[in-house]
């Protein structure tokens, strides 16, 4: 293991030093202390389009605050750019945060900033942060892995770089396995996503979940079907981002009786 990459002591960058920092789902609670200690005591932080802005109050007054995310309407700020904007800052003595929506190594492009940042000698540091894989559903009430319903996860990015339905995804051998799906970015390319699977094998009442803006106050839940959900998805109108969940849990949630539970009752009557 690459030892830059292992938390130590201080609960903070040094100088010259780059921390590769989890923001959560979008909940400010759900930060963690180490993540929080970070933004207080950076320099300067480049940040993701967050779903939950809150988390840049901590920010200390006088540090440097560079928004580098995706947004609607706007163009991206290029990975090339990112990197070098963080070695720059690296080498000019500041503590560096690099602040992800998530956990910084699940579809966060954490690892091509922790590659750049070794070719060019930087010291760096990753603060894990709670991802949406596993926070949105639970923050619907959804187990991802339920005894007796499902065994198994797969976690997936919705699209690529560009934008497309990613063709190093086997989604003939996803629909195939029987377990649950989570789909990270997945609205825009729902319709896709759902023909591959029907197409694969995947009866078309599999159940859907799709959870907008997980863990805020606007947090949305659809429950649909696999035949149904790109319609659904689309009247409904849902805001991004969005996980969506496929399999037999997607039908659990707030409110529902999960089947352990539902056979306790009827032994007990």
């Amino acid at each position: 293991m690459n030892k830059r990459s292992a938390l130590g002591p201080a609960q903070g960058p040094m100088p010259g030093e780059v921390w590769l920092v989890g923001a959560g789902p979008g909940d400010p609670g759900l930060l963690t202390l180490r993540a929080a200690e970070a933004l207080k005591r950076a320099d300067l932080v480049l940040h993701d389009a967050l779903p939950g802005r809150a988390v840049l109050r901590l920010v200390r007054p006088g540090a440097e605050v560079v928004p580098v995310g995706k947004r609607k309407g706007a163009a991206p700020v290029s990975q090339a750019r990112i990197n070098a904007r963080l070695i720059a800052g690296a080498r000019a003595g500041l503590r560096v945060v690099r602040l992800k929506g998530g956990d910084p190594f699940v579809f966060g492009r954490g690892g091509e900033e922790a590659q750049a940042l070794d070719a060019a000698g930087i010291p760096w540091k990753v603060v894990p942060g709670v991802t949406a894989g596993t926070a949105a559903p639970a923050a619907a009430g959804i187990p991802l892995t339920h005894r007796g319903v499902a065994s198994a996860v797969t976690f997936v990015t919705g699209h690529d770089e560009a934008g497309d339905l990613p063709g190093a995804v086997n989604w003939d051998a996803l629909a195939r396995l029987d377990g649950t799906i989570a789909a990270f970015m997945a609205l825009s390319r729902l319709d896709e996503i759902a023909l591959r699977l029907l197409a694969g094998g995947r009866p078309p009442a599999t159940p859907v979940a799709i959870i907008a803006q997980a863990t805020t106050p606007d947090q949305q839940v659809l429950h649909s079907t696999l035949g149904t959900c790109t319609l659904d998805a689309r009247r409904a109108a849902l805001p991004k981002p969005a996980l969506v969940v496929i399999g037999q849990v997607a039908a659990l949630g707030l409110g529902a009786v999960l089947p352990q539970a539902e056979a306790a009752r009827r032994a007990a009557m």
